[in-house]
């Protein structure tokens, strides 16, 4: 209890610190907090606040946010409400608290596709937008989910619950109390939260055939799962079935699923020949013995690593094709990966797995070489003390989910201090917010708004694209600029905030439009913002706070204005023609450009001068480095890789005039070359 005790106190304090930073209520700093959660761990694809409260006769109505327009989110709408309180002690809420807000959730649904309930409504309101959202898309929406998100802690269990039916409308129940989100934000993932019973719950056991040795370090099991079998898990568990990368890119997908879908309704038999199956992974397994052999009754934390095409696929033919399906047969690999192991091993499994519609970044997982760049800039680059600091500190990069958490735990209290000196708790940030502001920057506010994991899908495909062999353009100067654009970012959150023109609603939207408006409309006349000033300043200049506030301003005109067949802003505020007429606005600020900017000229000139210095520290290092080692060590190198036959004659040369030093001196090309060669050695087996 007391770590949970613990966990409470530190998340309470990470909402406090997010509502001040970017001037929220604390409520709203929870929503967005939790729902960031949610969105990784598969449970929603995206998140939109929409509070609201009321009553109908003696019916209490409350929603707090939903998780985006069905339409775009395989015809499920998700209505989420949040029990928030800001007390020292734990709460505790039973199964009647937790029915008690699933009832408000469903008075407000059913309170929606009422036309006089709606009318009752300010049209410019929350409740009206997303009341008019159900009502437009309630023909097609095919299931409900509502998600109850608690800072308690919640004694009962309750995930993908089955409620009563709305219209015929199959609605479930999940609920992510303190406890769970405890469970999430330690281990990284969700996957302590997904048990599959095929015995008692999905038709019976799956015949599996154990394809590991004793010896193995993992055991692997293969397996002939039927179609229907396979579709009614995933529709219970959705997108939470899916490993996060093929989540990710299960959107970045070609012709693949016509295929799929014209296979199961015209040669269903087929299918197992056509299809190249699934490689899926679990914590752990129960089998069973039967009189045919074994078989798999039960799965902890089953991820489907690769095939998510296909099971998604499955699922969307289920009643399109309901009699085919029947003879729709998928086979599966199976690794048994203990969850100590997962952060290794399921990642090679789906990169090595994945060759259905690849794309440039679909090994983009948190151990890709951009995030580890970033991580090792982030862990070394020392930032500026600013205006108002007294000492220098570093931005800290959350590659993989509960880093920061996991970096201050394992430290005594005296080391703690230290840290938190030198990595203050407002300087992490995670890839999700950095593909934001990036996205944001390239002036992408519309994708941007689709959420954060979209977003992310979108920003990885280009920097696979342009990471190249080596990311070389991903400097120490890079580095410097983005931190720049997060101090930007979170500036233009704490001034829409306080705007006497804001009206309380899309503040996230507007802060990613108006960034991209102000970077935009500078671009036109090949002028940029100066990010080395205020990296070199950890703050703004007030004339660039006053330029973003009237480009944030312009913004919320366009965005809270849709045009008619578009009520719903947040939906608007996520299509291109969106962007187009915020672009096309005239803004005061152009008037006097030179306060806010530089020439794009006098930017990538300092980039240039930055590469320089780069390249020259680099080849100093090397030397350094060459000379440490001693001509002893490149003796052994020499000689060691003369008898494996691995050295070209120029690797070979410059070795031996490396065993001369300090007679002979490497250049520093030579010593480049040297420290390369040894490093191909080392992967080849030699031992220093």
């Amino acid at each position: 209890m007391s770590e949970l005790i613990d966990f409470h106190r530190e998340l309470i304090a990470d909402i406090q610190g997010d509502a001040d930073v970017e001037g929220l209520i604390t409520a709203e700093a929870f929503f967005e907090k939790v729902t960031d959660l949610l969105t990784e761990t598969g449970e929603i694809d995206e998140a939109n606040r929409a509070y609201y409260e009321g009553s109908v006769g003696k019916s209490v109505l409350k929603v707090d946010g939903y998780g985006g327009d069905p339409a775009e989110n395989a015809n499920i709408l998700t209505l989420i409400l949040c029990d928030f309180a800001n007390t020292n002690e734990v709460r505790a809420i039973n199964k009647a608290d937790a029915e008690s807000f699933q009832k408000r959730l469903y008075r407000f649904l059913e309170a929606s596709l009422d036309a006089n309930f709606r009318s009752s409504l300010e049209e410019s309101s929350n409740g009206f937008s997303l009341a008019q959202l159900i009502s437009v898309r309630w023909q097609n929406i095919e299931k409900i989910k509502f998600i109850v998100a608690t800072n308690a802690s919640f004694n009962a269990r309750s995930d993908a619950e089955p409620l009563e039916p709305l219209d015929n409308k199959p609605i479930s129940l999940s609920v992510w109390d303190l406890k769970r989100l405890k469970q999430f934000v330690e281990q990284g993932q969700a996957r302590a939260d997904l048990v599959i019973n095929f015995a008692d719950d999905f038709g019976g056991s799956v015949p599996v055939l154990k394809a590991s040795t004793g010896g193995d370090t993992l055991e692997s099991y293969l397996a002939v799962i039927p179609g229907w079998q396979l579709a009614s898990i995933y529709e219970k568990w959705g997108p939470r079935l899916l490993e996060a990368n093929v989540r990710s890119f299960l959107q970045a997908r070609g012709k693949v699923n016509k295929g799929i879908r014209d296979t199961i309704r015209d040669e269903p038999h087929m299918f197992f020949a056509y299809n190249n199956g699934l490689s899926a992974t679990a914590d752990s397994i129960e089998l069973e013995k039967t009189e045919h052999g074994l078989a798999l009754s039960n799965a902890s934390n089953l991820q489907i690593v690769n095939g998510g095409q296909t099971t998604a696929s499955l699922h969307a033919a289920r009643k399109l094709f309901e009699q085919q399906l029947k003879n729709v047969h998928v086979q599966m690999k199976l690794t048994i990966v203990p969850n100590l192991l997962s952060e290794q091993v399921v990642p090679k499994i789906s990169e090595y797995a994945n060759s259905q519609n690849k794309v440039n970044a679909a090994d983009f997982f948190a151990n890709h070489p951009f995030h580890v760049r970033v991580e090792g800039l982030s862990r070394k680059l020392l930032a500026p003390a600013g205006e108002s600091g007294y000492r220098e500190t570093k931005w800290f990069y959350e590659r993989a989910r509960g880093q920061y958490a996991d970096e201050r735990a394992r430290r005594t209290i005296a080391e703690r201090k230290k840290f938190d000196t030198e990595f203050p708790r407002n300087q992490f940030f995670t890839k999700t917010e950095l593909a934001k502001i990036e996205n944001t920057f390239s002036c992408l506010p519309h994708t941007v708004s689709l959420g954060a994991q979209k977003n992310f899908t979108e920003f990885a495909k280009n920097i696979g694209k342009t990471w190249g062999n080596n990311g070389e353009s991903f400097d120490e100067l890079w580095f410097r600029r983005h931190i720049a654009k997060v101090i930007l970012f979170r500036a233009m959150e704490n001034l829409v905030s306080k705007a006497d023109w804001y009206e309380g609603d899309c503040r996230a939207n507007i802060v990613t439009y108006g960034i991209s408006k102000l970077v935009f409309d500078l671009n036109e006349i090949d002028k940029v913002i100066d990010l080395d000033w205020i990296w070199k300043n950890q703050s703004l200049p007030t004339q660039l706070n006053i330029a973003l506030l009237e480009a944030g301003r312009i913004s919320q005109e366009v965005i809270i204005n849709p045009p008619k067949g578009l009520q719903n802003p947040r939906e608007w505020a996520k299509k291109e023609i969106c962007w187009k007429w915020v672009a096309e606005r005239k803004a005061d600020y152009m008037l006097k450009p030179d306060k806010i900017s530089i020439s794009n000229e006098l930017a990538i000139s300092r980039s240039k001068d930055a590469k320089r210095t780069a390249q020259l520290d680099q080849s100093v290092n090397a030397e350094i480095e060459v000379f440490k080692l001693g001509s002893e060590l490149w003796r052994s190198a020499l000689a060691w890789g003369t008898s494996k036959d691995l050295l070209s004659l120029k690797e070979r040369g410059i070795l031996e005039t490396c065993t001369a030093i300090p007679k002979k001196i490497p250049s520093d090309k030579q010593c480049a070359v040297a420290l390369a060669t040894l490093n191909k050695l080392e992967e080849m087996g030699f031992e220093i």
